[in-house]
């Protein structure tokens, strides 16, 4: 006898969501082996003593994890999901009976506490550290490669260097990146110097002109110092389009990635 599934709705339903999430997803996975904790400690000096508790957090930068990883770029969509999905409220730890924080509360914190504290980079540094401690990086073969990463920016957006402050009408913070960028990248005749683009787009002054496969296109490098045995990352530096990692050179990528050549572990293989 064919059955028919009632569509009616029970008032109280009674499960726990630790048990609705297989030991192989892997929220779970990286739930088990990494502590996110430390972020808490990492942004503590960026809250008030006073005042009323903030959202923690560790779920704040949880949620974003959950968004980086499922490719959700949009941070609507991304508060949308976590009421919807089982195993991101888990991971978050916001159960059914906690609220969940606006879109714009998360925003604020990505684009505010976030970025100045610089967690992102401590959180990397923090995860390649466990890497080296767990025995997973060995450090002797290293390899460096860089990929194009396409701005947010058109061909007929750029504009001689010299009427950029003219025609895009800069703010206070990109004009002094601009003149820290022409400060640490004087324009020189000598072989490897980089010289600073003749034009430059108003609407992502950052971004040059670069093609690695392809056209053309406004766009960065994004570079990677990788252990070759373990796959770990290491290292990642961003550089403008203009400047690939060949040119960069491996050793100021071996400098940068400070956890591997200053730990204990691998100070004796060097």
């Amino acid at each position: 006898m064919m059955g028919h599934q009632s569509r009616t709705e029970s008032l109280f339903y009674y499960f726990r969501l630790e048990e609705q999430i297989p030991s192989e997803h892997l929220l779970r996975m990286i739930d088990d082996h990494v502590d996110f904790s430390f972020v808490r400690e990492q942004l503590k000096d960026f809250y008030s003593p006073t005042g009323g508790p903030s959202i923690d957090p560790e779920v704040l930068w949880r949620l974003l994890l959950v968004g980086y990883l499922y490719g959700i770029t949009s941070e609507r969509r991304l508060i949308d999901e976590l009421r919807m999905h089982l195993a991101y409220r888990w991971f978050t730890g916001l159960g059914f009976d906690h609220e969940i924080p606006d879109h714009s509360t998360f925003s604020k914190n990505r684009h505010g506490r976030f970025r100045q504290s610089g967690i992102f980079r401590k959180v990397f540094e923090q995860i390649v550290r466990r890497c080296l401690e767990a025995g997973f990086v060995e450090g002797r073969n290293l390899a460096v490669d860089g990929t194009l990463v396409g701005a947010n920016a058109s061909q007929p957006s750029r504009v001689p260097r010299e009427r950029l402050g003219e025609v895009a009408q800069l703010s206070r913070t990109v004009q002094e990146y601009l003149t820290e960028l022409e400060r640490q990248n004087p324009v020189a005749e000598s072989e490897g110097s980089c010289r600073l683009p003749e034009k430059v787009s108003t609407t992502d002054p950052d971004a040059t002109w670069a093609v690695k496969s392809g056209p053309a296109t406004l766009g960065y490098y994004d570079n990677y110092l990788v252990d070759t045995t373990s796959r770990v990352i290491l290292s990642v530096h961003a550089t403008p389009g203009a400047v690939q990692s060949r040119s960069t050179g491996c050793a100021a990528y071996a400098g940068a990635c400070w956890p591997v050549w200053n730990s204990p572990t691998e100070s004796g293989r060097r």
